[in-house]
């Protein structure tokens, strides 16, 4: 294939995408020169004659794509975002390359284009990849209930809730075949595979049935880099202690370690990378510098609290935000845009006395509904709460904490938990009915009522297993429909329950606080409670969250020996040839 018959096919198959970045600034003047150019470049046209010549081939006759995958000394070592950059590097570079993870622990999900569940993580990463997700790029989700207790979500659906032994015992050996198969079909649709475990690979009383790091990264065949957070400490210890548990076998595919959350001058550490590189006969592939305010999602609970450290400096006087920190809190990232707000503080509420006196509450999605507005009442927040709302105060409920304003809960089949019926905390007129089908859908719409004279396009979605009803005629804060069906106007239908005067509102919508427009219009509400002025400018979150892409990857490359790991993962030349 020649030059201009290459362009042509690079032109036909990447019309969409030819600008990576529209409308963001470029981080960088490296970024800017990219996008900006208007010629393909070299390491593009050679991806393109490698896509064209494998489309070409008969499936069966397709070389199985290249995996690379990243274990973890530990849980919150940073796996998911180091998989987003390199997810973002190998496209920059030209390959046509998807994510993995075969299962995931985390309340923090994502909904497909066509309404399956899966890891928040390994949805953001698609989007890296600037492709759709699927579920085969997390075909088993775990959603802990209760204690010892999972939902088991398999190819984003429930399949039903079990307790760690008996997952173990019994639906492991099934779950290897829904893994390899997920892998197998990623493989062959894709050049490359970004694949990342869970945990430690350590973990000597799990690796009989490992499904997540070694024995997957055997059935992938790929090179393991070993993740380790120096931010924590110890570092050196984590990382020659897990290659001292692994088997001789397992060691020998860790071909390299990244050093993760640096803070400080590199320097002072090479002479423990040297000793390291000297003990294990290893590589020490980056040290990544800690990058603060990144903007993207993070997928664990666990995190909630250093990102609350993590908020940007804020202007002198702030909205005050409550966030009512529930045990079993779920899809948590929701008010991720509000810690952008530079005139908006957010804070973790655990008791009645940590409530004050905020300008808003919100009441976040939980994967336990009943348990969790037990646990208000346990520790008197439902009273504070109520006391708050009978002095004038703003409370918004997100799909669990929606739930939990109504006036009554009912779980007769013990779908969520051991309580048969609750009441709610009776601030909006409503009834939820659990059910065992899990509702997914990507919804769009509109909010009617929060701007004089124009309605606020929204989008968002839904995941749960509550049927909430009106019990009486009332104000709804949306209007929405599923993204799958007609443009009628009649397709719309009530969504939410609103008070007449705004000041609470609850939603089954995850995501609604990521329209910007809407986020607007309540904050400006809130801001007029306090006498300031509206504020008129709008936070474009999601052209953000492109750049922070584009911010993450070229943070990365910068900082880690990517020409090395492309010779790990046998790839060509394509892309090195761009690293000095």
């Amino acid at each position: 294939m020649d030059r201009n018959e290459t362009k042509l096919k690079y032109e036909q198959i990447h019309e969409p995408t030819n600008e990576r970045v529209q409308g963001t600034e470029c981080i960088a003047e490296q970024v800017c020169e990219q996008d900006q150019a208007a010629e393909p470049t070299n390491e593009e046209m050679q991806a393109t004659e490698r896509e064209a010549e494998r489309v070409a081939r008969p499936v069966q006759e397709r070389e199985p794509g290249r995996t690379v995958m990243l274990q973890g000394t530990s849980s919150d070592v940073g796996k998911s975002l180091l998989a987003t950059a390199l997810c973002r590097i190998f496209v920059e570079d030209g390959w046509k390359v998807a994510p993995f993870k075969s299962q995931n622990m985390s309340l923090n999900s994502f909904v497909t284009p066509d309404g399956k569940e899966i890891g928040r993580a390994q949805g953001m990463q698609a989007d890296a990849c600037r492709i759709a997700a699927t579920t085969d790029m997390n075909p088993i989700l775990l959603k802990p209930t209760q204690d010892m207790v999972s939902q088991v979500v398999v190819h984003g659906k429930p399949y039903k809730d079990l307790d760690a032994r008996t997952y173990r015992e019994s639906y492991l050996s099934e779950a290897e075949g829904i893994v390899r198969e997920s892998l197998a079909r990623l493989r062959r649709d894709y050049e490359l595979v970004v694949i990342e475990g869970a945990g430690s690979p350590a973990e000597v009383n799990l690796k009989d049935r490992d499904i997540v790091n070694m024995r997957l990264a055997g059935w992938a065949d790929a090179p393991v880099l070993l993740v380790a957070d120096i931010d924590r400490g110890g570092v050196f210890a984590s990382i020659v202690g897990t290659l001292e548990i692994l088997t001789p076998e397992e060691r020998d595919r860790v071909k390299g370690f990244i050093i993760n959350k640096f803070r400080g001058d590199v320097t002072l550490l090479k002479p423990g990378l040297d000793w390291l590189e000297q003990k294990t006969g290893k590589p020490v592939l980056g040290v990544i510098p800690f990058l603060p305010g990144l903007e993207l999602e993070d997928e664990d609970s666990a995190s909630l609290e250093s990102k609350r450290k993590q908020q940007r400096p804020k202007e002198a006087r702030a909205l005050d935000i409550a966030v009512i920190r529930l045990p079993r809190i779920a899809n948590f990232t929701d008010i991720d845009p509000l810690y952008e707000e530079e005139d908006v503080r957010i804070r973790f509420v655990t008791s009645a006395d940590d409530m004050g006196w905020p300008d808003a509450v919100i009441l976040p999605g939980s994967q336990n509904t009943m348990e969790d507005l037990a646990y208000l009442r346990s520790c008197g927040l439902d009273q504070a709460i109520a006391r708050y709302i009978g002095e004038g105060g703003r409370v918004a409920g997100l799909c669990g904490g929606y739930q939990m304003l109504g006036k009554k809960l009912i779980d007769s089949e013990s779908d969520e938990s051991n309580r048969s019926e609750s009441s709610g905390l009776g601030l909006l007129p409503t009834e939820t009915l659990f059910v065992p089908d899990n509702k997914t859908e990507r919804i769009a719409g509109y909010a009617d009522g929060w701007e004089e004279g124009r309605a606020i396009p929204i989008k968002g979605y839904e995941i749960h297993m509550g049927l909430t009803r009106f019990l009486s005629p009332g104000e709804h804060p949306f209007r929405v429909r599923n993204e799958r069906e007609g443009e009628r106007q009649d397709d719309f239908h009530p969504e939410g329950a609103m008070t007449s005067d705004g000041r609470i509102w609850g939603s089954n919508l995850h995501g609604v606080l990521h329209n910007d427009e809407f986020r607007r219009a309540w904050l400006n509400r809130i801001r007029q409670d306090k006498g300031w002025p509206a504020r008129e400018g709008t936070l474009l979150f999601g052209r953000r969250r492109e750049a922070a892409f584009e911010k993450l990857a070229f943070h990365v490359r910068e900082h880690l020996a990517i020409r090395e790991i492309y010779e790990m993962i046998d790839a060509t030349k394509t892309g090195t040839e761009r690293i000095n």
